[in-house]
């Protein structure tokens, strides 16, 4: 009979911490992917518009208009680089998610492997236990014969 594994609720608390850490590195990484595509939408604005600009400044334009296609290009650039410290930020974040699931991975692990290990030793002395019921019990079954085969030579 298999006794219970006294680390079971170590086990189980590994596990939930497991799937915590892994739904939140996925949070983590889809955060990092989603401030990825606001920089690169940012970036693309601010492409477009400095391509705009040139060829206005080529067919001409009056000073005003300069003046408010320079302001709206820098405040692209402002949020062109708030957005990359927001990635940046969403980076390091993301490896310290990674980080955590790697050290729960590593402690599941280990519970999951003292587990299967007690499972194996008690799995052993289950066999033991079983194969010396067999040898008492075919002991006395050919004790019982030896006496009855003694009795009928007598």
């Amino acid at each position: 009979m298999i006794k219970n594994f006294t680390l079971q609720p170590l086990l189980n608390l590994a596990q939930n911490k497991t799937e915590s850490a892994t739904r939140e590195l996925g949070k983590r990484n889809h955060n990092q992917a989603l401030a990825q595509e606001k920089l690169d939408l940012l970036q693309g604005y601010r492409s477009d518009y400095q391509t705009r600009l040139q060829a206005a400044t080529v067919n001409g334009m009056d000073p005003m208009a300069l003046r408010n296609f320079q302001s709206f290009i820098n405040k692209l650039d402002e949020a062109i680089m708030q957005q990359r410290k927001v990635v940046e930020q969403s980076k390091v974040s993301v490896q310290l998610g990674r980080t955590e699931f790697d050290s729960t991975q590593r402690r599941l692990k280990s519970f999951t492997t003292l587990q299967e290990r007690h499972i194996e030793e008690q799995k052993k002395l289950d066999a033991t236990s079983e194969q010396r019921a067999l040898d008492e019990h075919t002991g006395r079954f050919v004790a019982r014969r030896m006496i009855n085969e003694s009795e009928n030579n007598d």
